[in-house]
């Protein structure tokens, strides 16, 4: 067999393994962030429980060290400012059937004086 013949033979044997190799797999995570909001009904060590005018059923959300806590303007305020009575928006993701609080937005309590008569 001539070389010319031989390579030809090598070629065309080669080419089907390498089209069978299947492509590297590749895998992608959506993230999803939603917002909820309420008033605080407990915050606890590890949880913020609130009390939405969607539910009657009060949502809990745990938040951990990276939680950031924001005033209505967006300035950073301490987590302490978080009490029973504050109404908050929650910005949150699904880890499983928790939801993580990522953000908290603390808004001023608004009370309305009645005119006295």
């Amino acid at each position: 067999m001539s070389s010319l013949a031989f390579l030809g033979a090598m070629l065309f044997t080669a080419n089907p393994a390498i089209a069978q190799t299947p492509p590297p797999a590749t895998t992608s995570t959506t993230t999803t962030t939603t917002s909820s909001d309420g008033t605080v009904s407990q915050y606890g060590p590890d949880t913020i429980v609130v009390k939405t005018s969607t539910s009657t059923d009060p949502a809990t959300y745990s938040y951990s060290k990276t939680t950031t806590y924001v005033d209505e303007n967006g300035n950073t305020v301490s987590s302490e400012t978080v009490k029973s009575g504050s109404p908050v928006t929650i910005y949150y993701t699904q880890d499983g059937d928790k939801m993580v609080a990522t953000k908290v937005i603390v808004r001023k309590t608004t009370t309305t004086t009645a005119p006295t008569p």
